[in-house]
């Protein structure tokens, strides 16, 4: 399918919900492990195809604090998938530079070291960010704030004054870049999650059935149409809208 996407409004963020890896394994009566392995090539191909068009950030929903909850052999694979997944090229092809975002301190060892190995190999690439969110949840992101603000507050390096949403904003572990335009979720569910609560509060949202390892660069480039086709009012009217773009 050939989709004109307009050059000039591509989102510099996108945010994916990458749900589907198991059920898709599972109706190839395979294991939910082949589901996810899938799920890697997914990610190469989408990794390359949002560098070319222009994203600058792109945050992936690998695994959530929820997550831990699942079958140990699952988790096992999943942490195991995380380390050679790690080995790939295609940040070094594509320019592209490695962050992590999560309760890292969760994860085994190992994990925690390839993680870091991979941001320090990567930090001087510019095309695009990819950021995992691995062993992440919103409430668990959120809570952390108010506890380091409260803290703050407490020892008297702020004032309760101080605080505002900037401030909030700088105490989560996605400060480093602007909050994602574009929510994109596979899979047929239409929920969030527990994913970038805080952050999404002005994205467009765009649910698909397409299961992840099926995901390719023509249901990427639906998304972005159709984010394309929306009018982002921020709380003002359309007239106001229109009018600003006279």
């Amino acid at each position: 399918m050939n989709i004109n996407l307009n050059k000039s409004r591509i989102p510099q963020h996108i945010a994916i919900i990458m749900d589907g890896n198991g059920r898709w394994a599972m109706e190839r009566n395979q294991p939910r492990s082949y589901g996810h392995q899938a799920g890697v090539d997914a990610v190469r191909r989408i990794t390359s195809e949002c560098t070319r068009l222009g994203v600058k950030y792109l945050t992936l929903y690998t695994f959530s604090t929820e997550n831990w909850n699942r079958p140990a052999d699952e988790v096992a694979a999943l942490m195991g998938l995380v380390l050679t997944s790690l080995e790939d090229e295609i940040f070094i092809k594509n320019n592209v530079r490695f962050q992590v975002i999560g309760d890292i301190e969760r994860l085994p060892r190992e994990v925690q070291e390839k993680l870091q190995e991979t941001m320090d190999h990567t930090a001087g690439n510019t095309a695009m960010t990819m950021v995992v969110a691995l062993s992440y949840s919103s409430r668990w992101e959120i809570t952390r704030a108010v506890k380091n603000i409260s803290k703050a507050v407490a020892e008297g390096i702020i004032k309760e004054s101080d605080i505002n949403e900037e401030m909030i904003s700088q105490q989560l572990t996605t400060n480093f870049m602007p909050d994602p335009e574009l929510l994109i979720r596979t899979g047929g569910e239409l929920r969030i999650s527990n994913y970038l609560l805080w952050q999404i509060a002005y994205s467009e949202l765009y649910f698909c059935d397409t299961y992840w390892p099926d995901f390719a660069e023509d249901d990427l480039h639906k998304a972005i149409a159709d984010y394309q086709s929306r009018q982002r009012r921020f709380g003002k009217t359309e007239a106001q809208i229109e009018e600003e773009n006279i």
